[in-house]
């Protein structure tokens, strides 16, 4: 088995916290539950993912507010923040008062483009204005330049008994440094390490120059970091499907393995106009799926990853697939546990 250049320096996971209708409370606060066994074991960071009208979480920077208060130690980020819903002005000020909540653990992840199903949700999201509305890098642009302390206004000053300033309060002068670019193309990462910022890649890519997964994603790692300043050492975190089973039951196992074969025709070749390509699900037992991280090029040139858990699956499935994910997986990585 080969070795990587370095132990995993973090370890994360992902979830798309999804709930039943007649019940969100009780999926919510599954989430919850969720993120405070991910800091009991240790882990290093918990990711949200958006999911709009839809059963799943909708709004994540408030269910990481609620989370900043239930955790003392583990990252809390988001994987990812699509902006076309969002006006960067409102979320720079929501993500500055979760981060300042949580004592500096917030770690946005946003991307560009459209809305998804834009045709339909345009009238009520853009009334008037949604064929102006600017999906591309000048909308994040702006959110960085709001969290980053730039003017948001040209006024300051006293006017009665108020004071106001021009800058989005509050300020919390290390989130800057925390905001991630989720992308899938070499534009994207690109971009993004000019701009600074941290990269997640995750199971999804664009076939631009190859249909090799592997090897268009280390092309992404390697373009931004060749384009961030902090070069070699710019962050990267890595989020593929990950189902550890070693202390799974045979009907967890059973389901697993099910879940990740209806999965897999999509990873045979580019799926739509986009191009897209999935990498399949790694299922089996820490040591298998060590090994076949080991195999890819993209894995042995990260030191941080942020594992996606599947979707559809009950409480129970998720507590198994932590806890060997943090007692099993992450030891045989060369990880360790923060205390």
């Amino acid at each position: 088995m080969p070795l990587p250049s370095q132990p995993l320096r973090k370890l994360g996971f992902l979830t798309i916290g999804l709930f039943d209708a007649d019940d969100p409370a009780r999926g919510h606060e599954s989430t919850l539950g969720i993120i405070e066994l991910g800091e009991r074991l240790g882990l290093d960071s918990a990711w949200l993912r958006h999911r709009h009208l839809q059963y799943g979480i909708s709004s994540p920077v408030a269910v990481l507010a609620a989370a900043s208060q239930r955790t003392s130690r583990i990252e809390l980020g988001t994987a990812v923040t699509p902006l076309g819903w969002e006006n960067p002005l409102r979320l720079a000020e929501d993500l500055a008062t979760v981060d300042v909540l949580s004592g500096g653990r917030l770690n946005p992840g946003i991307s560009v483009g459209p809305p998804m199903h834009y045709d339909q949700v345009k009238d009520a999201l853009y009334p008037g204005t949604a064929d102006a509305q600017d999906f591309g890098y000048e909308r994040v642009a702006r959110l960085l330049d709001f969290v980053r302390g730039k003017p948001a206004g040209d006024f300051s000053g006293v006017e009665g008994f108020e004071v106001f300033t021009d800058r989005v309060q509050p300020h919390s002068p290390g989130l800057g440094r925390r905001m991630w670019y989720g992308g899938g193309s070499l534009s994207s990462a690109r971009w993004a390490g000019e701009h600074g910022m941290n990269f997640l890649t995750s199971s999804v890519v664009k076939a631009e120059e190859s249909e090799d997964f592997a090897e268009v994603q280390l092309s992404h790692v390697r373009a931004f970091r060749a384009a961030h300043p902090d070069g070699d050492r710019a962050r990267v975190s890595q989020g593929l499907v990950v189902i550890p089973t070693d202390s799974a039951s045979s009907a967890q196992r059973a389901k697993y393995e099910e879940y990740s074969q209806k999965r897999l025709p999509r990873t045979a070749a580019p799926q739509g106009p986009a191009r897209l390509m999935f990498a399949p699900d790694l299922v089996g037992t820490s040591d298998e799926i060590t090994e076949r991280l080991y195999s890819q090029a993209a894995f042995r040139e990260i030191d941080e990853v942020a594992f996606a858990l599947p979707f559809t699956f009950e409480h129970e499935d998720y507590v198994q697939i932590l806890t060997d994910m943090a007692t099993q997986l992450g030891p045989a990585l060369g990880w360790r546990p923060t205390a």
